[in-house]
């Protein structure tokens, strides 16, 4: 195995990690399965010799992890986000399980595309306005007497699954598993896919363009700009379409002007 393991372009993003044994233990089995790729959003304590200790043979997964102050810096490149969530939510989001999780997961590797995959705080997991940055929810089934994962269970189970998605495919075929309306990954769209970065700005400037025109009002937001970032995530718009969008929202800024 490299260094970038076998899937360099795919990141597990734990946020806000209390204990750093725990940091180690994730590192250990993601080097396991054959991902490398780290990101740390604002741990508690690292770095950390407890977290080195606790990876074992994976020392090099938390030494080289790259640590960031917020969410939004550890997903910006990504074209693919996905959230792990053990409830439902008011809003319902796509959901996927861990294995149609990993067969995305592998398909967006085969077109070249970023992927990150969320994992919470060990207390709470992910809070509401992280899982609306992304296009899909993962859940991981569990027995119904005792339905609580420990974060490095949780990360061994995705990226098992996603080693094993990568095992079935056939060697020089680069058809994907799923589709997006793009179809497979041998079929060259014109554009890319809008990075998280894009998307943030597109949703921000779409926020100030509502409330200019007085549809949205931010002192009683209801559900609105949760549907529409749904919205939009399910579509999964390309540079140029999110480009063609904020042109249309600034001449109506302007407009309003």
């Amino acid at each position: 195995m490299n260094e970038q393991g076998l899937f360099p372009d795919v990141r597990i993003v734990l946020i806000e990690t209390s204990h750093p044994g725990n940091i180690g233990a994730a590192a250990r089995a993601m080097k396991n399965m054959g991902v490398t790729s780290l990101y740390l959003v604002n741990p508690s304590d690292f770095p950390s010799k407890q977290a080195v200790y606790r990876s074992v043979s994976a020392a090099d997964v938390v030494e080289n992890a790259i640590v960031v102050s917020n969410v939004d810096e550890a997903l910006a490149d990504c074209e693919l986000i996905i959230g792990t969530s053990a409830r439902d939510r008011r809003i319902p989001w796509p959901m996927l399980n861990p294995k149609s999780c990993a067969e995305k997961v592998v398909s967006e590797q085969v077109r070249g595309n970023k992927v990150a995959i969320l994992f919470g705080r060990e207390s709470r997991g992910l809070k509401n306005e992280e899982l609306h940055k992304c296009h899909y929810h993962v859940n991981i089934p569990t027995g119904e007497a005792y339905s609580s994962l420990n974060l490095a269970m949780a990360v061994q189970v995705i990226c098992y699954e996603i080693l094993q998605a990568s095992l079935q495919q056939v060697p020089g075929d680069d058809k994907v598993m799923g589709t997006d309306g793009r179809g497979s990954a041998g079929e060259n769209w014109d554009m890319a896919f809008a990075t998280a970065q894009d998307m943030e700005h597109l949703f921000e400037h779409l926020e100030k363009t509502l409330i200019e025109v007085d549809f949205h009002d931010p002192t009683n937001p209801r559900q609105l700009l949760t549907r529409l970032r749904r919205m939009f995530n399910r579509i999964r718009p390309d540079q140029m379409e999110v480009n063609i969008l904020r042109g249309f929202l600034t001449a109506i800024n302007n407009r309003v002007r």
